[in-house]
């Protein structure tokens, strides 16, 4: 598919009418401010070590171009989890029955930023963890809140923390983010990769992404960056 035709349902939910825009805003409520720090998180006994992180909250452009101006990230890719190889494809995935989410996976140093901290941008920053199989003017399975954990030690943390935001009510409506071991996370075509660096005023990217990355250096100034990690550096 070219790029030239790039999720054109998206885009005419953007450009049929400034009405629409404000529904889709409407319908992504995140957290009114910060949200508490995970009691629980990943031990810091592999620091030395990169890690690997993959979430799913909508459109992989927003999300990766989130988790690219967090401190500690050194590498964002959108691509896709949660279906088998032979379906690992955007015309594919866009069809909603491949068990695929569109999904980004992060590379990140733990001496800068806690597996417990990306959760945190995760949750209230990059998506909104209430809408069930939709984020703003997206909607399909596709687009649904998951965290596919790597490992255990993970898997304690992200249940524990939705837990605990649960029990904060730290948002007006019940978190239905979804948990999953990792299988395998299959990079998206190359069009897809630092879509919101590359395409700023995507109108898309303009009214459904540069906002999260704003909120991102408006609510936690600490770990944003200014400078954002790239996907393939």
């Amino acid at each position: 598919m070219k790029s030239s035709t790039l999720r054109l349902t998206r885009i005419a939910s953007v450009l049929l009418a400034m009405g629409l825009v404000a529904a889709s805003f409407a319908n992504l409520k995140p957290a009114p401010g910060p949200i508490p720090d995970p009691k629980l998180d990943a031990s810091a006994e592999r620091a030395d070590k990169e890690q690997v992180a993959v979430f799913a909250g909508g459109c992989f452009w927003g999300i990766e171009a989130v988790f690219e101006h967090t401190k500690g990230v050194t590498d964002a890719t959108s691509g896709y989890a949660g279906g088998v190889a032979a379906t690992a494809h955007y015309d594919m995935v866009s069809a909603g029955n491949t068990g695929h989410a569109e999904s980004v996976r992060v590379r990140y140093d733990p001496k800068q930023v806690s597996y417990g901290q990306l959760l945190k941008v995760f949750f209230s920053v990059a998506h909104d963890p209430t809408q069930l199989n939709r984020q703003g003017p997206d909607s399909g399975t596709q687009y649904r809140s998951e965290v596919f954990f790597r490992g255990d030690e993970q898997k304690r943390v992200a249940s524990a923390y939705i837990a605990q935001l649960q029990a904060a009510n730290a948002f007006d409506r019940p978190i239905v983010t979804k948990l999953e071991p990792l299988k395998a996370f299959y990079p998206a075509e190359g069009y897809h990769q630092n879509f919101a660096r590359l395409n700023p005023n995507y109108p898309y990217i303009v009214y459904n992404d540069a906002p999260k990355v704003a909120r991102l250096k408006q609510l936690y100034p600490q770990w944003y960056r200014e400078d954002p990690a790239l996907a393939g550096r």
